[in-house]
């Protein structure tokens, strides 16, 4: 006696077929390649400044500069905090980035809770990160990243 199989269910698992054979295959070391920030190519880089702006609200406001070329898909800038002794790092938003190896500047900033940090001194982390397709499925390529202590100041 045969068996029958809802339309729905067989078109979804036709689609689901038709993308697992056209995705290419990644290689072993894919999942390590995409797990830490390469080092920069040569003249890439992004820098933190020295003081960000934290306000009575909790609002943090980071910036710095950053330099990248040769990019195919769209490129941010991301920033992240830590303020000992919390282990927390927090986002500090993103900001579109332009690749076309000349010197920009990026601002970030980030509306956290009042008490989600101090002023005084805290580590910063900044990254260029371009998102590039690898068959169906975009995927991070680092430009450059940066880290810095900073003051964090009220403004």
């Amino acid at each position: 006696m045969p068996v029958s199989v809802p339309r729905p269910v067989s078109g979804a698992a036709l689609l689901l077929l038709g993308l697992a054979c056209a995705a290419p295959a990644a290689p072993a070391s894919a999942a390590s390649a995409h797990s830490a920030p390469a080092p920069a190519a040569s003249g890439e880089s992004v820098t933190v400044d020295p003081v960000g702006v934290l306000t009575p609200e909790g609002s943090l406001t980071l910036g710095g500069t950053y330099r990248c070329s040769d990019a195919t898909g769209p490129v941010f800038v991301s920033a992240s905090v830590r303020q000992d002794p919390s282990a927390v790092r927090r986002g500090v938003g993103g900001t579109r980035a332009v690749c076309d190896g000349r010197d920009h500047r990026w601002r970030n900033t980030a509306h956290l809770s009042a008490d989600a940090l101090r002023a005084g001194a805290a580590e910063v982390e900044a990254t260029v990160m371009e998102l590039r397709t690898q068959g169906v499925i975009p995927l991070p390529g680092f430009h450059a990243a940066g880290h810095r202590t900073v003051t964090l100041a009220h403004g």
